[in-house]
């Protein structure tokens, strides 16, 4: 037997690894996680999508109406970092826009 094994009779009867794992795990906390509370992320939350030609984009102007590729009601995509994490919808808060997550996508699951 290689060195590096365990054999089982090495733990004494009262001994349990696991349980001691599974403490240490149920004990972190957000405090556990704040080396990454510094690190930027970028968030977007898109409306929909339009294909339009230069010239047509050259068109645009101030008050010009893009059709968009979503119905009224219908979710949002909400990225972080350029990957779909969420839906949601638009909410007003105070005079300002908001978004309300009510799905988040798992990996595997977008089909954005």
């Amino acid at each position: 037997m290689p060195d590096n094994e365990l054999k089982l009779d090495e733990f004494a009867p009262s001994e349990n690894p696991l349980a001691e794992l599974a403490t240490e795990l149920e004990e972190k906390t957000a405090t556990d996680l704040a080396p990454v509370f510094d690190v930027p992320v970028s968030i977007s939350a898109v409306l929909g999508r339009a294909t339009l030609s230069v010239s047509q984009l050259l068109q645009l102007s101030s008050g010009s109406v893009l059709d968009l590729d979503r119905k009224v009601g219908e979710a949002i995509d909400i990225y972080v970092n350029n990957r779909l994490v969420a839906r949601g919808e638009v909410v007003i808060v105070d005079d300002r826009l908001g978004v309300t997550m009510t799905e988040i996508i798992k990996d595997g699951d977008a089909q954005g």
